[in-house]
């Protein structure tokens, strides 16, 4: 079949010779492709959308031929969740839990620790199934014994292929979603294990930690003098080795026991020789316990990144480890203890594994069975009962969905053989509805037609590349068995869409004979009153305006009713899109004023003769016409006299205040604060704001509005008292207010309105010569209010997103005092060619005075007051970097650890060794923000560096504890062999 495209275009291609109001039946049944042939299967490898006939791959393949079962339904075997015979039962991932599923499995396969769990006394044992409140609540334990007697009895005896672990998982107050580290946790839950059967009456409960992980060893010092030893005895839980250098296991045992010679200033005080010796230092492994950890350390720091890194390492282990040759015997030494340990068959190499789990052989024949609680059992066969229940649920769900399909693989091998019309009698139904009727995945709903009709409720033209054409005997059965409607029989051919679309078709391809007659015609002159009044601007863009029109009529269809089933286009993006529309201006209405009526600018609009303009009408049915007799808006008049005479106005208006206030204007013969004039006591004080407004008006005073008063209560507190002190406003403060001569404001007060009178006066006190003078403010300063303001400023100095400060890295050699820098932290490492001297009080800085002096300053009031000073908040002089100091970009809420990151980027100094400092205040905290360090824009920050540590086992010391590391489990394997001079291992893999 042809692409759409190309159907689209055949089944209008008559409109071309047709006009509108010749359109007949035949046509309707063309544009709506009614007699379009239909496809065959296995000709046609998809559904063509641009013929309703077309039937072919909606869905109909996974329907016709035998279909499996299986396909009917989503729902597993529920006998796949069953446990297999003589096979362990799984604990679920309950997201970054693996850590936690190793642990309960390797404590759940030690038979000791199982057993000594059973023996514990627990509230659960009061558990009774025979009343009726009980067997509708579920079991919650109530202590980590609980849970884990509950876990340990599920894992042995429960019919599930896999057991939930959330509640242990909750009792401890893990996040599921977060992994933590896995020989942390194993000491932490030891521990808590270890302290809670601790308080447990019988010995074989309360030692049964200790019996089963713990070991001894002694740190032993021998002198080389007089050869006395001084044992330090500690217990362990774990043996902590260094596989870096190392490829083998036993290795690494080796360099945990070795020798550590106490040589130079690391000498040993001997108390036989009460003198410090020569001595050697080593740990001997008196006992080790019935299981035995070996934690590998894969992770050392890395200098270059400050953090630590994993060692892929291969460490080759045995299945069977000899520990005889590192246990001390208290019998006399035998050559056994000078051989090389035995490596056992079965070894193994990984680079990914850092736990391993080792189990003593003994020579007798331990218990393999442990014996499951009475009131545990109970618990277990409630639970598998449960399970059982649930199995024969999803059996049953199974079986229903089963028998749905195959009832809707009937319904649909017989339907859809009568789908095609032919010749009889026809309906029309959506495409995605027959897609869903043939979704097996999801439930058929009733046939919804709305979406496809045009604005006179029948089937739109452009709505049937959607839609699909049906035999009236299978539309009968769609609708009787899932409901729906309208039905689209043969009377929803819509004759007036037709037609509006073929009138559409035709003056598209008109408008470029068009375009060209009417420019001929635009270049001959009008005569008499015969022509029409047409906007220059609609005029230069009337074929595109046309155009798109047209495309819009057009594609009405697509948007008309939203789409299909039901669904409907959002009201909020329809009201936007409406309202876009409207504020386009249409053909002929950029001649309309704003009462509706015809401009009086004849600048903006065009004389055409009446033949033109009925060429354009035939595009434009719904432009306002103007003929060349019709009058301009009156209301318009009107108001162009009034602006006229508000113009001249306002001109003389400008021009007398400009005659009055010359000085002022131009900005000449200004008093100064700092340089008091002789010949006067005193002078008055108005907004700068207000200055800057009344010189726009003079110099433009067409444009812009008059000033008809003086805003000074912008430079007063709420409590009517002066924000400014005499000092700051001979500096910072200037930017805010402008100086008036006595004269230049009797003239004021004569031109304009004034709220408040601030004025400065000069006194002089005392009878000596030359007297003290002072100055005083009408209206006095607020003290709390100013202090006020100097807060606000002093806070938005530290609340800033994106600001430049420097890092200055200091020499060695170089101290750096406190008093060396000045204003702008300039560290002592510069030299005095560097520094930049601090300007005088009262000069004036360049990049400041010319910051502000063009931006447009708003009218301030007492709420926004604060708001307006920051816009002129002062800054210190501009840096200039100087050699060894680099820039870097900074917020006010980053803690100092990240700034330490960043210098770590750009110096390659190590966050642990670098000291930081600014005006000599040492920057120690790194949970603190930058802002509450007193860091604000432009600061410089002194770098001191720390030298190298050379000991990387220090240094792995100093980073112990501060990185956590992911951890995911991939294998557990549990041997069981029996000797007494070996050890069997249970190896636990992980991965980072």
């Amino acid at each position: 079949m042809a692409p759409r495209l190309q159907l689209e275009k055949a089944a209008w291609r008559w409109a071309e010779t047709v006009r509108p109001e010749e359109v007949s039946q035949e046509h309707i049944e063309t544009a709506y492709r009614i007699w379009l042939e239909p496809c065959i299967r296995g000709v046609c490898r998809r559904n063509c959308k641009g013929n309703p006939n077309c039937l072919v791959g909606i869905g109909e393949h996974i329907w016709l031929g035998e279909i499996d079962e299986n396909s009917f339904h989503n729902i597993d075997d529920p006998n796949c969740e069953r446990r297999k015979k003589n096979s362990f039962v799984g604990l679920t991932n309950l997201g970054a839990t693996c850590y936690v599923n190793t642990f309960l499995q390797v404590w759940f396969l030690n038979l000791e620790l199982r057993q000594a769990l059973y023996l514990c006394p627990s509230t659960c044992s009061d558990y009774r199934l025979e009343d009726d409140i009980q067997k509708e609540k579920d079991y919650e334990p109530q202590t980590i014994c609980e849970h884990l007697q509950y876990l340990f009895a599920l894992l042995q005896n429960s019919n599930r292929r896999y057991i939930d672990p959330s509640g242990f998982v909750k009792a401890l107050g893990l996040d599921t979603g977060q992994q933590q580290d896995a020989q942390e946790f194993s000491k932490l839950f030891m521990s808590l294990l270890e302290d809670t059967l601790s308080k447990q009456k019988n010995p074989d409960v309360r030692n049964i930690v200790q019996q089963q992980f713990c070991g001894e060893y002694a740190y032993v010092t021998v002198c080389n003098q007089c050869g006395r030893e001084s044992k330090l005895l500690s217990k362990f839980y774990e043996l902590e080795l260094n596989i870096q250098g190392h490829k083998q296991l036993t290795d690494c045992i080796s360099e945990f026991l070795k020798e550590e010679k106490l040589e130079g200033d690391n000498r040993y005080f001997c108390e036989n020789c009460q003198s410090k010796q020569n001595a050697t230092r080593k740990i001997r492994l008196l006992s080790l316990p019935c299981t035995l950890n070996l934690q590998l350390m894969r992770f050392v720091f890395d200098r270059q990144t400050g953090h630590k890194k994993k060692l892929n390492t291969y460490i080759g282990f045995s299945e069977i480890l000899d520990m005889e040759p590192y246990v001390e015997h208290k019998a006399e030494p035998s050559k056994s203890q000078t051989r090389k340990p035995k490596c056992g068959k079965g070894t193994h190499c990984s680079r990914n594994a850092y736990m391993l789990v080792y189990r003593l052989q003994t020579q007798e024949k331990p218990n393999t069975t442990v014996q499951v609680p009475a009131f545990l059992q109970e618990l277990v066969d409630r639970d598998n009962s449960k399970f059982e229940e649930w199995c024969i649920e999803m059996a049953e769900m199974r079986k229903q969905s089963v028998d749905k399909g195959k009832a809707k693989h009937e319904e649909v091998k017989e339907l859809y053989q009568r789908l095609p019309a032919g010749a009889e009698p026809y309906e029309f139904v959506s495409l995605e509805w027959l897609q869903k009727w043939l979704d097996e995945s999801t439930p058929t709903k009733p046939i919804d037609n709305h979406a496809c009709l045009c604005s006179h409720d029948k089937l739109h033209p452009d709505k049937i590349s959607i839609m699909k054409r049906i035999s009236e005997y299978a539309a009968d059965i769609f609708y009787s068995r899932y409901g729906g409607g309208p039905r689209l029989t043969v009377k929803a051919l819509c004759k007036e869409c037709v037609v509006e679309r073929c009138r559409i078709l035709r003056l598209k391809n008109q408008l470029n004979e068009d375009y060209k007659t009417v420019n001929n015609l635009l270049k001959v002159a009008v005569k008499g009153n015969d022509g029409f009044w047409v906007g220059k601007s609609s005029l230069r863009s009337w074929r595109q305006l046309a155009l798109e029109q047209l495309d819009e009529q057009d594609g009405d269809a697509e948007q008309s009713n939203g789409k299909m089933n039901g669904s409907t286009l959002n009201k909020d993006e329809s009201k936007e899109e409406r309202k876009e529309e409207e504020e386009e201006l249409n053909f002929n209405e950029d001649i309309l004023c704003p009462h509706g009526e015809l401009c009086i600018s004849e600048n903006e609009r065009r004389l055409v003769s009446k033949e033109a303009w009925s060429k354009l009408q035939q595009y434009f049915p719904k432009a306002p016409e103007f003929p060349s007799y019709k009058e301009c808006c009156s209301q318009c008049k009107i108001l162009e006299r009034e602006g006229e005479e508000n113009e001249a106005l306002h001109k003389m208006i400008a021009n007398e205040q400009k005659t009055s206030l010359p000085n002022l204007f131009q900005d000449k013969n200004r008093p100064c604060l700092s340089n008091w004039p002789e010949d006067t006591d005193v002078l008055y004080i108005v907004s700068q704001f207000f200055v800057e407004e009344w010189r726009k008006f003079v110099r433009k005073p067409a444009r812009c509005s008059p000033v008809s008063s003086v805003g000074n209560s912008a430079l007063l507190c709420p409590h009517g008292g002066l924000m400014f002190t005499f000092a700051s406003m001979t500096k910072e403060d200037s930017k805010l207010i402008a100086l008036i001569w006595p004269s230049e404001w009797q003239m004021i007060q004569k031109l304009f309105v004034v709220d408040h009178v601030i004025k400065i006066t000069r006194i002089e006190v005392g009878d000596v010569n030359p007297s003290e003078t002072q100055y005083i403010s009408e209206p006095k300063l607020c003290p709390e209010c100013r202090e006020g303001l100097l807060c606000q400023q002093q806070r938005d100095l530290r609340e800033y997103t994106q600001a430049t400060i420097y890092v200055h890295k200091v020499v060695d050699n170089k101290k750096v005092m406190k008093d060396s820098a000045p204003e702008l932290n300039v560290s002592s490492s510069e030299t005095e060619e560097d520094k930049e001297e601090a300007k005088p009080d009262g000069e004036k800085d360049p990049d400041f005075n010319q910051s502000n002096g063009g931006t447009k300053r708003q009218k301030i009031s007492h709420q926004n007051y604060i708001a307006y000073q920051k816009q002129v908040i002062r800054r210190s002089m501009r840096h200039r970097k100087v050699r060894g100091e680099k820039a870097l970009l900074v917020s006010a809420n980053q803690t100092l650890k990240e700034l330490k990151i960043q210098i770590m980027h750009a110096f390659s100094v190590a966050p642990f060794d670098q000291n930081l400092s600014i005006d000599g205040k040492i920057l120690s905290d790194d949970c603190a923000t930058l802002g509450t360090l007193g860091v604000i824009p432009e600061s410089v920050i002194l770098l001191k560096a720390d030298e190298p540590i050379a000991d990387y086992a220090a240094m792995d010391d100093v980073m112990q504890g501060k990185d956590e590391f992911v951890l995911g489990i991939c294998w557990l394997g549990v041997r069981r062999r029996w000797d007494f001079t070996y050890w069997s291992v249970n190896i636990q893999y992980f991965y980072f």
